[in-house]
Formats: structure tokens, sequence, C-alpha cells
């Protein structure tokens, strides 16, 4: 490396404390999105004073800060945050975002969000108990609260943290003695999900599932991801994004001319984007590798009080999930790998991409195609006629014509985009990309399959109202301009913004971390490929998946520039074997037919980990075990609540349903929007 490029770094991780969270304030932060935030669910209208005085409390507790005074009223269930809360857990209101890094004395700050009345607060279901005194009686609640870990767990004289935003739901409610024996830990994958969301999205329906509601569960944040901080963000705004991704992302097969011509595009692009990463994270990449994820699972568990962690992770989580294993092998308790990868194919170049696409192919002809016509007209709309065959007598609808219809619907997209118009956008087209990736996403939920069959039955006779409703406005668009969001990034100057960080940055760069140290692959003379090498995996990849070729290349395609911005590399990736010796085993699950996350990759791990892991193969549709099966919940809630593996090393299980089980409303008496559902 030359000394100009050790002076950049050198300047830029000086700049990262500053870098890192974007200049923001304690006010801008606690300002801030609703997406971002729980959202107040309805709950009776008890007020403050009566709750307080039926349980006797009425003192008010004042709160000195470094930086000004903190006022906060009791709530009538006592102090929070508890005492030797790590977590400092306050019950969730829209307010409840971590502190910013340069907050003088962040608890304090914390500490004053709390809002005392219960009203106010995120509570689970309505309960069947009744209580005078208590009306949230027998209701779960959602806990808010933050984690500092090390930014750089491999140099003790980085002061610098990483801040952790955490979120759990407490079956128990908010009582003082509320915390259950063990705490579920959820990862819902990524690279880039957001844990927070997971847990208000599906964390009590999840306690049910996977503990029959006995056990919390807690989602975090991982570091760069949506509330934490430092936030990995490297653009201005969003809509920002949103006109760099307009051109980012091209499908090989809509290059007619010259395909090579294409690819330097999109190569000078991810240049570029990847030089605004620097600039605006400084050598923050440098500490988003799954190892330190793995690293920060860990610091969770110990601000946990437990002795082993108990976690159910899922795709990407579960790659979080095999390296924490290994890397802290007598802290695992019980662990369910739902949606397995096989980390060792991450550390390939571009194996994130090239490995994943076993499936998908099968998905669509098999699953998507294949149960449409098994189901019938009645239940999915594309097993009627097209338009070009409805006055055809004796025409019925088969697999192997379904697929020619698809194939020339496709085509005529790829040829001729579709114009349109939306209410939201006002003119739109519909494109060959947006179309192929909105295919890719319902792959991973057969619950959206009937929803996109009866989009593309419209698009055959000539109606894009859904597909531009469905793919258009919910793939291309994170910026609205008429959010409150927006309202408030619009007061920040220039290149600030609200504390969101991105999926998209974040993802790429936990890949180009993870596949830092690859070999040099076959066919290439560095571990860095020439575009024509790319150009030829782009080729392969779209010809072994016509659905998820393209969204996969694109999700490598940057890393050609990753060690040009950090030649340090990551701080730490792990490189070792995946069959050390656990205190307990662990449970897999992997799906025949999952878009993402093929069978193959389960198989390969379970036979590394031996007696330190069992299989369960889910015969189900979609990526994870989101098709419903009574057969696997119930082995991975024995195995969770009962520490019971099953005793075989590969167990089958069925799912209860088919995908298009319920009747589709025909569309001129719809009671469903499509669009809605998708």
């Amino acid at each position: 490396m030359s000394d100009q490029q050790q002076q950049q770094q050198q300047q830029h991780a000086e700049q990262a404390p500053l870098l890192g969270n974007s200049g923001r304030t304690a006010t801008q932060l606690s300002s801030t999105v609703r997406r971002f935030s729980p959202l107040r669910l309805t709950s009776p209208k008890v007020t403050l004073a009566l709750v307080l005085s039926a349980l006797g409390l009425s003192s008010i507790l004042i709160l000195q800060s470094r930086s000004r005074s903190h006022t906060v009223t009791p709530s009538p269930y006592g102090q929070f945050p508890r005492k030797e809360d790590r977590f400092a857990f306050l019950p969730c209101t829209n307010e409840t975002i971590p502190p910013a890094l340069d907050e003088a004395d962040p608890l304090a700050a914390w500490t004053s969000l709390l809002d005392p009345d219960p009203a106010n607060w995120s509570w689970g279901k309505q309960s069947n108990l009744t209580s005078r005194v208590d009306p949230y009686a027998g209701r779960g609640l959602f806990m808010c609260g933050y984690l500092d870990v090390p930014l750089d767990y491999t140099n003790a004289s980085d002061s610098r943290i990483a801040r952790l935003a955490v979120t759990k739901y407490q079956p128990a409610g908010p009582s003082a003695a509320g915390k259950s024996e063990r705490t579920i830990v959820v990862n819902p994958g990524g690279p880039g999900g957001s844990g927070t969301q997971s847990i208000w999205d599906k964390g009590e329906a999840r306690s049910q599932t996977y503990s029959n509601g006995e056990y919390d569960i807690l989602g975090w944040d991982p570091r760069g991801v949506n509330a934490s901080l430092p936030a990995a963000s490297c653009f201005p705004y969003k809509a920002d994004r949103d006109r760099w991704a307009l051109t980012g992302r091209p499908y090989l097969e809509s290059s007619f001319e010259n395909p090579r011509t294409q690819l330097q595009v999109v190569d000078a692009m991810h240049e570029a984007l990847m030089a605004a990463c620097l600039q605006r994270l400084g050598d923050f990449p440098r500490f988003v590798s799954t190892a330190f994820v793995a690293r920060d699972l860990e610091e969770i568990r110990k601000a946990l009080d437990e002795e082993e962690l108990t976690a159910v992770m899922f795709s990407y989580g579960t790659g979080i999930g095999q390296t924490y294993a290994n890397m802290f092998p007598d802290k695992v308790g019980r662990m369910v790998l739902d949606g397995t990868e096989y980390v060792r194919d991450h550390r390939l170049v571009g194996g994130f991409g090239w490995t994943s696409l076993d499936n998908t192919t099968d998905a669509w002809n098999d699953g998507f195609l294949g149960e449409c016509v098994r189901a019938g007209p009645d239940h999915c709309s594309l097993a009627n006629s097209s338009p070009k065959h409805a006055s055809s007598l004796g025409y019925s609808v088969d697999l192997a014509r379904l697929q020619s219809r698809m194939k020339d619907l496709f085509h005529s997209v790829m040829l001729r985009p579709i114009p349109g118009y939306t209410v939201q956008s006002g003119p739109a087209v519909l494109t060959y990309p947006i179309l192929i990736e909105g295919l890719y996403q319902s792959m991973y939920s057969p619950a959206t399959w009937p929803a996109v069959a009866d989009m593309l039955a419209q698009l055959e006779r000539g109606n894009a109202t859904s597909a531009l409703q469905m793919l258009h406005e919910n793939l291309l668009w994170q910026y609205d301009p008429v959010s409150e969001e927006a309202k408030r990034e619009a007061q920040l100057p220039r290149g600030r913004q609200l504390p969101t960080g991105s999926t998209g940055e974040l993802g790429f760069l936990v890949i180009c971390s993870d596949s830092f140290h690859a070999p040099v692959p076959s066919g290439a003379t560095s571990a860095i490929p020439s575009l024509d090498w790319y150009l030829n995996l782009w080729q392969n990849m779209t010809t072994q998946s016509f659905i998820a070729g393209n969204s996969r290349f694109h999700d490598i395609i940057p890393c050609r520039h990753f060690a040009t911005n950090w030649p340090f590399g990551p701080a730490e990736t792990y490189q070792g074997d995946l069959n050390n010796t656990l205190s307990n085993p662990i449970l897999l699950i992997a799906e025949p037919y999952d878009p993402a996350t093929p069978l193959r990759n389960g198989r390969r791990l379970a036979k590394e980990m031996g007696d330190n892991a069992r299989l369960v193969v889910h015969h189900g549709y979609g990526h994870c075990s989101r098709f419903p099966s009574k057969c696997t919940n119930d082995v991975a809630r024995d195995y969770i609540l009962n520490g019971k593996v099953p005793t075989h090393p590969e167990t089958n299980c069925y799912p209860d349903t088919t995908p298009y089980a319920e009747p589709w409303p025909k569309l001129e008496n719809a009671r469903v929007d499509p669009v809605t559902v998708w």
C-alpha cells in the first residue's frame, strides 16, 4: 500500500467518530422515522392519574444530565430502566430510539425518553384477563433498549463504540420479575435485516411458536443497520439512493447489444459508490464482518446474564449462528438455524451469489406454476386460458403451456417496457428487471403467490395497474416525499440524514468483508478478477436461474472495489472449521425449494458438524420454514423448551396446506386488494 493510501485510511479512521453518526445531534435522533420506531398499539384509555392512584405511586424522579435536566415521572409499574439492566430497557414508544454517539450523557438522555403513561406503551395483544387495578394484566410488553459494544474488538486502544438498538417482547409484561428463564435471540437475515423490526412484526407470534409464549424474544439491529449506530449509509438522502438505483442493477438479458459495455457502467457505478462509502463512513466498513457480528451476539448473551445462548436465526442469520457456535462453542445453548447457509461458500469470490441458485428455477416451475395448474382456475388466475387461447376449443392449461405463456410475456416486457400510471408517482414504466426482481422476491413467500399470479394474468390481458402498484412502487422507491421522515430530514443541512442505516450498502459491505481473504478463483489471475471473468460469471448465473441470477450477481459485483478503499481489509473474519465440539447440539432447518438457501447447504453443514447438529428437511415452498408445518414447529418448540433434538440425523416434515388452497376472488367481484396481499 502506498504512503498516500496509508495517509488516506488513517485520515478516515480519525474522522470515523463524526462520520459514523453523520453529525446527528440527540435532538435529531429523538425525532426519528416512524417505520424505525414502535407503532403504538391500541390500548385502554386509562389516565395516568388513575393508574398511579390505584398502585400507590405518585413520586417524581429528577435526573441530572451533564448537558441538561431531565424530569422523569415514574410509571405505575415502577422505575425504568431497572437496576443492573445493561440494555437500559424502557417500554417502547415512538420516541425510544438509541441516543446519538456524541450524546454527553447517553443514559440520562435515554432515560428521559420514558413515557410514564402506559396508554402510550406498545403492548401485546389484548388479554383475556381482567383486573380493576391493572387494565394491562396478562398482556405482553415491547421493551426498547440499546447496548454499547467495542467498534474494534481487535484493538483495545480504540475507544470507539458501536451502539446496537435492541427490542424485546416480554410476554409477562412490565413486572420487574417478568424476565423469562431463557431469552430467544432472533436475527431475521440479510445481511442488513433489522432485528428490532422483526420483533415488531413477529416477536409475539414467534414467542408463541417456539415457546408457547413462555420465553422473552429479543432482536437487535446489527452494527450499521437501521437504528444502530454508526449507520451504514453512503448517500446523503434516500432520494439520492433511489435515483442511483434506477441505473445500477441492469439485467443481462436486456443488455441486447453489448453486455460488457453495460457491465463497465455497473462497475464504474460501484467504484463510485464504494468511494462514497469511504468518504461517509471512514474505516467503519472494516468492522462489520460476520465475525464481529458474532462477537456482538456474545455481548448480548452476557448482557442477558444467561449462561447459554438461546437463539432462532434465519437466512444470513444462520451464518451468524454458525460463526458464533464455532467461535464460542461452550456458550451454545439451544440454537435453531432456519434457512441454512453454508458459510464456507461466502469465503469465495462471489460465493454469496453463485452458490445460492440451486432451487430457484424449481421453485418457479414446480411451485409457483405447477401448484397453480394443480389448484385450477378458481384458486389461481393463471390457470385460466390466456387471451390468445380464450376462444380455442379444447384448450386446457398444463404446466408446459403455462411456462410457454410466461416466457412469451417476459420476452414482450423485455422488448417493450409497459407504460402506465400510479397515483403515488405519476407516470411509470414496468421494465423486465423490475418484473423479474418482483418474481424473485415472491419466491420467498408463497402467501403472495395468488396475488402475483393474478397480477401476471392481468398483464397478459394488457392491464399493468396491479404490476405497477406492486412492483414499481414497492421495489424502486425508499423515499416518500410526503412522509414525516422527509419533512424532518428536509430541515437538516445537506449531507445529513436521520438514523436510517441502509440494508443495501451494509449488505455488500458484509459480503465483501467475509470474502476478502478468498483464494484466486478458477479462470482468474488474481483475487480481484477482471471484468471479463465477472461477465462470464454473470452469464453463467443468469443461465442457471433467470429469476435469481441477475439479482444475486449485483450483490457481489461491488466487491471488486472493496480492497481499493480499505486495503487493510476487515479487522477480523472467521476462517476456521465448522465442526468444533459444542456444549449442546443445534437444530438446522433447510428447504428443498428455498430460493436463497438451498437444501444442499443444510446437508453439507450437517455433515461437517456431525453429532453437533440435527437437520429438519422442511418440504414447503418459500424461504426458511415460513410455509406452515405443524411438524416443523413441533420439533423446533420441543427443542427450544426442552432441549430435545430428533433421534435421527435428518427428519422430514411436510406442510399443512398448499400455496393456492384458498379460492381467489374474480376480478369483477374481488373483495381483496392484490397489492395489499403483496
